[in-house]
């Protein structure tokens, strides 16, 4: 994926947490989970040290497992509890954010399928039905190829960008 499909997915949930908070705390919101929507993808390091493709730990390996979003909401639960935040909540919206990243990527065309039930198996999976064209890695970003994968994603996305991004009704009681 382009990421921009991991990006809508991040900002959808961070406006859900947010609520009806000031726009600081929404920026925040939407910050932090379209990081954590985008986190798995920092496995694309493995090439720099020649960690091949299908290897565990190479793109689209361990980090796009659900073991791994769980792991990472385990960590957010516990900061949550550290900065008197609702754990759970934290939590199950960390765990959706990364979790949603694997997933979607065995949504796509391309490439060898996620890892999503490593350590388990280190078995690439591909989801019945791939709509979403993968990505070029790179540079390949800029080509016609990359702009048809950008375009598919803003239009399959289109409803996360737009719960994401909808002006919120003000009440009567806010200045």
């Amino acid at each position: 994926m382009a990421s921009i499909g991991h990006v809508a997915v991040g900002i959808s949930l961070g406006r859900y947490e947010a609520g009806a908070s000031s726009f600081r705390r929404l920026a925040l919101s939407m910050g932090f989970f379209s990081a954590l929507a985008l986190l798995p993808d920092a496995d694309v390091i493995a090439f720099v040290f020649r960690i091949p493709y299908s290897a565990p730990w190479g793109h689209r390996g361990a980090t796009h497992s659900l073991a791994f979003a769980a792991l990472v909401a385990l960590a957010v639960a516990g900061l949550a509890r550290l900065a008197r935040l609702p754990v759970w909540r934290m939590g199950l919206l960390a765990f959706l954010a990364v979790g949603s990243h694997g997933l979607l990527d065995a949504l796509t065309d391309g490439g060898l399928g996620a890892a999503l039930l490593w350590p388990y198996s280190d078995a690439r999976l591909f989801a019945p039905v791939r709509p979403l064209p993968v990505a070029p890695i790179g540079a390949g970003m800029f080509s016609p190829r990359g702009l048809y994968v950008v375009a598919v994603e803003l239009v399959a996305f289109l409803p996360c960008w737009a719960f994401a991004l909808w002006p919120r009704r003000r009440t009567a009681l806010e200045p």
